[in-house]
């Protein structure tokens, strides 16, 4: 495991718990591709701005990290309450807890790929 990636990686997760998506650029590359689509610095600033949005009480905790090289794998854990529908289940501000798996590819010492997946069936059993 390399501790400076490891550090990084908390470090950009403290910059999206505290809010700063001013900040981002500090972690994410100018241009990026999440989950094959490209896009740049500021989609993902505004895609993160809308997840807030959604989700005002969102709260990135971090369960298995593993990290080497350009590489970051994590499970991140959350247990939150989305306003509305949230991943095509409708929530309507009840509390959900639920798991994404992301993997990262660093170019440049910066995030540069995302790769997310989400536990929907998770958000749908509690819901249901």
């Amino acid at each position: 495991m390399d501790s400076n990636l490891t550090q990084f990686y908390q470090n950009y997760i403290s910059c999206l718990n505290n809010r700063r998506l001013q900040d981002l650029d500090l972690f994410v590359n100018e241009d990026l591709t999440y989950n094959k689509k490209a896009m740049h610095l500021k989609d993902y600033q505004n895609l993160l701005a809308q997840n807030f949005k959604d989700i005002p009480d969102l709260y990135f905790e971090i369960g298995l990290l593993v990290a080497n090289e350009d590489t970051i794998a994590c499970r991140l854990n959350f247990n939150c309450t989305p306003a509305g529908e949230f991943m095509g289940v409708v929530v309507n501000g009840r509390r959900v807890s639920f798991s994404e798996h992301v993997f990262y590819k660093l170019v440049n010492g910066k995030i540069s790929e995302v790769l997310s997946l989400i536990d929907r069936e998770a958000i749908r059993d509690q819901i249901d």
